[in-house]
């Protein structure tokens, strides 16, 4: 990179994203339960982040991920790991309420489907913790931040669920 710290960086992120997808079709059969409770003790969070091996599970920079991700759910609220477990019905509700919106107010057919489908993948973008931007860097997605763990543990890892909880909800 001649010297270039910005492309230096850019290629170690590219090869450890080039590692990460070697290693995501492993399977995952360890891990924690990690549990968050944000200041002020007004939102918890449970989440299963699950590994290969107990020796990564006991890992303090897998425990360190692990934390990360509590501390995403209890600040950005998603509502599922990732858009394979979005019931198809809300996906298509989302559309609809677009669509329907789009059209009244008197956008023709196609464009009020372009419209939609717009607004649904901002939508998944918002309630999949996956795809959303990692809080403490948003020009990274919380599934790059992962990829970055994948990197340096050597080991798939996967968000299994997450449950968060808050007082008065």
């Amino acid at each position: 990179t001649n010297g270039n710290l910005e492309e230096a960086v850019e290629l170690l992120r590219k090869r450890g994203i080039a590692k990460a997808a070697k290693k995501a079709g492993r399977e995952t059969k360890e891990g924690i339960i990690h549990a968050y409770i944000h200041a002020g003790g007004r939102v918890g969070v449970l989440l299963e982040l699950n590994c290969e091996t107990d020796f990564v599970a006991k890992n303090e920079l897998f425990k360190e991920l692990a934390n990360e991700l509590a501390l995403q759910i209890a600040a950005m609220r998603p509502q599922y790991v990732s858009r394979d477990t979005v019931p198809k019905e809300v996906i298509e509700k989302e559309g609809e309420i677009a669509r329907e919106a789009a059209i009244a107010e008197g956008k023709p057919e196609h464009i009020a489907e372009k419209i939609a489908e717009g607004k649904v993948e901002k939508f998944l973008k918002e309630v999949c913790l996956l795809e959303q931007p990692y809080i403490k860097d948003d020009k990274k997605t919380v599934e790059d931040l992962i990829k970055e763990y994948i990197a340096k543990l050597g080991e798939n890892i996967q968000v299994r669920r997450f449950t968060r909880y808050e007082i008065g909800e």
